[in-house]
């Protein structure tokens, strides 16, 4: 993990993300790029991209950057690099170029969550880029005092698609010393699976990544959604991290499926960490 990626709006939501890529920079030697896009109403500057012409935008550029001599005159900053950087047009657009431009391994968003209307019908920009990143996209709703996880809570269907994600998990989960537990949700109705079953399901996965079939290592948790399994499961095995596969899905597909990375970064007090799949 050399670089790190912050997008930023000078909240204080921004700010809890900032101290945490700068605790996870003291311990990688890692360089944090702090990025702040002005978006504008995509009338304006068409699906993704927008050609700097004006001057009022040139303004708003500059007035970007003075905030940054601001923004990033943190104590907590002191002997880390860091490269601040101002982008025009969609969020997701500035995001996706950085972490090409920069060689970005991990975004660092902070987040209010969203509810209701908003949450189904606008989202936030933190749910667009766990939708669409491929790095991995710590989320934080509040700074994290100590950080150093003990336990990482990966949730999984155990399909064998997920097992790169569990490999990365795995390997961040390692970088703290950290145990990784595996949570199943098990769903009422035509979706439930006796113990067996899972058992059954579960085997190829574990195989692969090499984790034994045990009760320190599986959870098999029953609830009435996926979203409110991983949140209790992580409750009831005190996890300090929710980690979990995301697999992207877009326009009407993931509007009547949902996507359960994006609910979970959502209502999760807990930071979460995805994987693009």
């Amino acid at each position: 993990m050399k670089n790190i990626l912050v997008p930023v709006d000078f909240s204080k939501p921004s700010e809890n993300a900032l101290r945490v890529a700068a605790k996870l920079a003291q311990r990688n030697n890692a360089k944090i790029h702090v990025l702040h896009v002005i978006e504008l109403a995509e009338s304006l500057f068409g699906a993704e991209q927008f050609n700097v012409d004006d001057e009022q935008i040139i303004f708003f550029m500059k007035l970007a950057k003075k905030k940054f001599s601001d923004f990033l005159d943190k104590d907590f900053l002191k002997d880390i690099e860091t490269n601040d950087l101002v982008e025009v047009g969609s969020a997701t657009f500035g995001i996706k170029e950085a972490v090409k431009d920069q060689d970005i391994d991990l975004i660092i968003m902070g987040s209010n969550g969203a509810s209701g209307l908003e949450e189904v019908l606008i989202g936030s920009n933190t749910e667009k880029v766990v939708r669409h990143s491929n790095v991995p996209v710590l989320v934080v709703k509040h700074d994290i005092e100590n950080l150093d996880f003990k336990t990482v809570l990966f949730a999984t269907d155990f399909e064998l698609e997920n097992v790169e994600a569990y490999n990365k998990a795995k390997t961040f989960a390692d970088s703290f010393g950290a145990k990784m537990k595996l949570v199943y949700v098990n769903l009422p109705g035509n979706q439930f699976y006796s113990t067996s079953e899972v058992t059954n399901h579960m085997r190829n996965f574990l195989n692969e990544v090499q984790v034994p079939l045990n009760h320190e290592n599986i959870i098999i948790y029953n609830d009435y959604t996926i979203e409110q399994g991983v949140l209790n499961a992580a409750n009831n095995e005190s996890a300090e991290l929710i980690a979990m596969p995301t697999h992207g899905r877009k326009g009407l597909s993931h509007f009547f499926n949902g996507s359960i990375g994006e609910d979970v970064v959502n209502h999760s007090d807990l930071p979460v960490i995805t994987f693009k799949i």
